[in-house]
């Protein structure tokens, strides 16, 4: 009889909205193929029920939730939670500690539970008071009532050894092996609409417009970088805002500025980061970041924030790290964009390392490992599952 596990916390199946949800995509049919019964919850309006890569054997389950800023996580989470308990799976693999309000109504049913704890969120600028309190408050509730904890990067884990006394098992972030764009093969074409950009050493920044992603400085960088080079800028809050605006302005003022907005052709993004001169990665609060796997995985030369994350994603390639700097930036990025052996030399380092450490393969092989050690076992034998399960 095959196992069962419920996937909580995410938008749905298949979904493009962000981290979670990309691991989802993967780790959802690799159970399947090794023949898990695969549900996995989401929001009303959030799958893609035309995607070709949609896997027909995962169950997807929609539950009703309040579309809230600080609200929406909590809401969806009780519902999709409530509705596991009337199913009973084997195990539920819980995306994100907000979620850890809920995990004592699944220790009371008998289903253990396995929880990604994301990053810090409650140091994260984006969220007021309140919702940085209920994240903290989720994660306390985490450390108590998960069976199994799961950390995205080993810096992560640390901080929750100190900060709430318990360990667990590291799994990052995958990325998309493209085959090209590196040392091992032509990078993929340009979008019709970037065609301009083909031959040109350009900087290139991805990130979602927030604070802690070091976009306000990137912006002031892109000012002195546009005067010698074009710099292309990708993401947006999603909701307008100030960032936008500066963004909007500084293309509107500067023919050398191509900002893009939200970029969802993953063909599109991967050839930027292919033909890019220099890829700045400025997030500053979270573990693995999925955009800077994906970037090593298409060969950008990067110069990241001075951030242990970042760090520890980047070990070994010669990255260069910088402070939040507008003038540390722009410095760091000319260097790059002037140096054709580095920016070459870089492409095979990051490609290496993302090849090594950070494969989809290997991160849904340890979630199965994980899963399946405390899938169905009672709260003592949870107890002594071993660390090193996905080893």
């Amino acid at each position: 009889m095959s196992k069962r596990v419920a996937i909580i916390g995410t938008r749905g199946y298949p979904s493009y909205y962000g981290g979670f949800e990309t691991a989802v995509r993967h780790i959802a049919p690799h159970l399947a193929d090794e023949g898990w019964d695969v549900t996995v919850y989401g929001r009303p309006g959030q799958e893609r029920s035309d995607d070709p890569a949609l896997d027909r054997r995962i169950t997807r389950r929609t539950t009703r939730g309040l579309e809230s800023k600080s609200l929406s996580t909590l809401t969806y989470g009780l519902t999709a939670v409530l509705d596991t308990i009337r199913r009973r799976p084997d195990v539920a693999l819980v995306m994100n500690c907000a979620n850890g309000f809920w995990l004592p109504l699944l220790r009371l049913a008998g289903i253990p539970t396995v929880v990604n704890v994301d990053g810090i969120e409650w140091e994260r600028a984006k969220w007021g008071r309140f919702a940085k309190a209920v994240f903290k408050t989720g994660a306390r509730m985490t450390a108590r009532f998960a069976d199994r904890l799961v950390f995205d990067a080993d810096a992560i884990g640390d901080y929750w050894r100190r900060e709430f006394g318990k360990s667990g098992v590291m799994i990052p972030y995958g990325g998309t092996e493209t085959g090209t764009g590196t040392a091992t093969g032509p990078a993929l074409p340009l979008h019709h609409d970037d065609a301009h950009l083909d031959g040109t050493p350009y900087a290139l920044v991805v990130a979602r417009f927030v604070p802690e992603n070091t976009v306000p400085e990137f912006l002031l960088a892109a000012e002195r970088i546009a005067a010698r080079h074009p710099v292309v800028i990708v993401g947006s809050t999603g909701y307008g805002g100030e960032l936008d605006l500066a963004a909007q302005a500084l293309a509107a003022r500067n023919p050398d500025v191509h900002w893009l907005g939200h970029v969802s052709d993953d063909a599109r993004l991967f050839a930027l980061w292919q033909h890019a001169g220099a890829y700045f990665h400025g997030h500053s609060v979270g573990g693995t970041n999925p955009a800077l796997v994906q970037a090593m995985h298409c060969g950008a030369p990067t110069v990241a924030r001075d951030t242990v994350y970042n760090r520890e994603v980047l070990a070994g390639t010669g990255a260069q790290f910088v402070r939040p700097d507008p003038d540390a930036i722009a410095d760091a990025v000319f260097a790059l964009l002037g140096d054709p052996d580095e920016q070459r030399a870089l492409r095979r380092r990051v490609t290496d390392r993302a090849r090594t450490a950070y494969t989809w393969a290997g991160v849904c092989g340890a979630y199965e490992r994980t899963l399946a050690a405390v899938a169905g076992t009672t709260a003592p034998a949870r107890a002594a599952v071993a660390e090193g399960v996905a080893a």
